[in-house]
């Protein structure tokens, strides 16, 4: 999953792209509202995470901007401003989910993969293909019904694959889904990572290699 966290507070910023990333996400953090339109302008991202009082352009103002060019992505709110009158506005601006600060970070996290599962194809919580079992809330993969323990970035690789269903992903898109933007889009780090997670899952193979194109599940 591709995460944008657009907050001004910059520790605050920082923390919740560093908790992200441990729940397997590819995260990019900004802290003012222009630099958010920049990235959504070029990023496909599957959810937004957004304060709304931001310096150089309001959120609200970067919410109305993805709503107007229909963009798939899904906003959450992430806003001081928690009076009942704020939410409503917020979500009548086009916001997809509103989460008042203080939070706790675990509703946080089910709030972002409740919101990515949104963005795309509605799948069942729980993904299932080729005897591998994988469950993003629990952070659980299962092979043939024995648990197997995957690297961040391995489970997200794997994710993306299964969210496929079948079809082809080339090492651009995987790179695109588990990374953030200040990977090298020259490294190999797609290729090791499919081969880790090829080992690890054990034989017989379910990641297919398909050759010019990329992976398959």
């Amino acid at each position: 999953m591709r995460v944008l966290v657009v907050e001004d507070e910059q520790l605050l910023a920082d923390a919740v792209a560093t908790g992200l990333r441990r729940e397997a996400m590819a995260v990019d953090v900004v802290y003012d509202g222009q630099a958010a339109l920049d990235r959504v302008a070029v990023n496909d991202y599957d959810v937004v995470v957004l304060d709304r009082d931001l310096p150089l352009v309001h959120g609200d103002d970067v919410l109305r901007k993805i709503v107007e060019e229909g963009q798939p992505t899904r906003v959450l709110m992430l806003t001081a401003a928690g009076d009942i009158s704020d939410r409503v506005e917020g979500l009548e601006l086009g916001a997809d989910d509103y989460l008042p600060k203080p939070f706790a970070f675990s509703e946080l996290v089910a709030r972002v993969r409740a919101l990515g599962r949104r963005a795309t194809t509605p799948l069942p919580p729980v993904l299932e293909r080729e005897g591998i079992s994988l469950d993003p809330g629990r952070r659980e993969v299962l092979r043939d019904g024995k648990p197997v323990a995957l690297a961040p970035k391995e489970f997200a690789v794997l994710e993306v694959l299964m969210r496929a269903n079948g079809a082809v992903v080339s090492a651009e898109q995987l790179l695109e889904k588990a990374w953030d933007e200040h990977t090298d889009p020259f490294t190999n780090v797609v290729r090791v990572t499919v081969m880790t997670l090829r080992r690890k899952l054990g034989e017989p193979a379910v990641i297919i290699t398909v050759p010019g194109s990329g992976y398959r599940v």
